[in-house]
């Protein structure tokens, strides 16, 4: 890729059952402090319902309280889920952070992730897609127009509707469509000139059909006469890096076993048999799902991701979690900022470059800098001889 790889998280959050709430809350916030402090370009928070695991409901709240500890990185909802909020007020909201923020709030939609969030809702999950799309249609009109704006949906009705207060960010935040392994997320995307989010990336489904999905993203773009740009693609992917492969694979025994728990029993995401944790990291390396292991081993992943997208994205997000202690996992992404993501941006070849530079025209260099010396010398002692 020409471009600087981005890097960011995709925060659900994931905390066992039986810890303190509060805490586990606190951490998150802490996390997203450290990671502006390391530079990390993105921070995706996510909104669940049940369950006790994934416990952050508002997204837009957390956004709120995150914003007022950090200071560069953006925060997206990652994602709202449509269904379950009237379109209007969800509008209200992002347009509210986007002026909170200085602009750093990005607005990511989906259909909603948990089928017991829409059993507790009344909600069809047959019907989730086609009223996620719905609503989005809807909230890009009011993102976009001053003009008023009517619909009368099944689910929800809007009248002479107008948001009171414009966004801050011109025209608006930027919306962006998460996707699993079926088309529905890119088509929406390249439909409404939205980002695509590839949530399950690294999915053995989701990393054969990634050029697939940008294909589906360029020729709906097209359609509906938007642009696609890869820039504004991520994908998510699952990570935890220590100096050594061996010392990884010790530190995931604190959470892993919790995590694979909750995606086999509740979650219903296949990927994770009933193994002791050492045995799921092997797995886990084996499929590509993750990496756990050492910054060359993230490269590898990363270059990877780039081939099989065909062309490139613009931003890895790496998913939240707590695999390891809190203090391993902040080294993970410290490993990461600092050995991994250099190695896909093209300017930092530049010091090398000056550095070359500087070793091979050493000797020009310094034979003129002991030539000033000596003339300085000269001068100071003909200068002393004159008086």
């Amino acid at each position: 890729m020409d471009w600087p790889l981005r890097c960011g998280i995709f925060m659900a959050p994931f905390h066992p059952n039986g810890q303190n709430p509060t805490l586990a809350l606190e951490r998150d916030l802490q996390l997203v402090e450290h990671l502006d402090r390391l530079g990390f370009h993105e921070a995706w928070i996510g909104e669940h319902h049940s369950a006790g695991f994934e416990i952050i409901a508002s997204p837009e709240v957390f956004i709120a309280a995150a914003a007022e500890r950090t200071k560069h990185i953006r925060l997206g909802t990652g994602v709202v889920s449509l269904p379950y909020h009237h379109p209007f007020m969800t509008a209200q909201r992002i347009v509210q952070l986007d002026h909170m923020t200085r602009g750093r709030v990005m607005l990511g939609v989906g259909p909603g992730a948990l089928p017991s969030d829409a059993f507790m809702l009344g909600i069809d999950p047959a019907d989730q897609r086609a009223r996620m799309e719905e609503a989005l249609e809807v909230i890009l009109r009011l993102l976009r127009t001053d003009e008023p704006v009517t619909h009368e949906g099944e689910w929800f009705t809007l009248r002479d509707a107008r948001l009171h207060l414009r966004p801050y960010t011109h025209p608006h935040p930027e919306v962006a469509v998460a996707a699993m392994v079926s088309p529905s997320g890119p088509r929406a995307a390249g439909k409404y000139g939205c980002s695509l989010l590839s949530i399950g990336a690294t999915q053995r489904a989701g990393i054969d059909l990634l050029g697939q999905a940008w294909q589906v993203m360029e020729e709906r773009s097209a359609e509906f006469g938007n642009v696609a740009d890869r820039r504004d693609w991520r994908l998510v992917t699952m990570m935890h890096l220590a100096e050594t492969r061996e010392q990884a694979y010790a530190e995931v025994q604190h959470g892993l076993g919790d995590y694979a728990r909750y995606f086999r029993e509740v979650a219903a995401l296949p990927i994770f048999p009933d193994h002791p944790a050492d045995q799921l990291a092997d797995q886990l390396n084996a499929s590509g799902a993750a990496v756990i292991g050492t910054p060359d081993d993230a490269i590898a992943l990363v270059q990877h991701l780039i081939e099989e997208s065909d062309g490139g994205f613009g931003t890895l997000l790496l998913q939240a979690h707590e695999w390891a202690d809190p203090r391993a996992t902040r080294r993970s992404y410290e490993l990461f900022a600092q050995h991994v993501l250099p190695r896909f941006d093209p300017h930092v070849a530049s010091t090398t470059a000056s550095m070359e530079w500087v070793m091979a025209n050493r000797p020009e260099h310094m034979g003129a800098a002991m030539n000033a010396i000596g003339a300085a010398i000269q001068q100071h002692a003909a200068e002393k001889a004159a008086r």
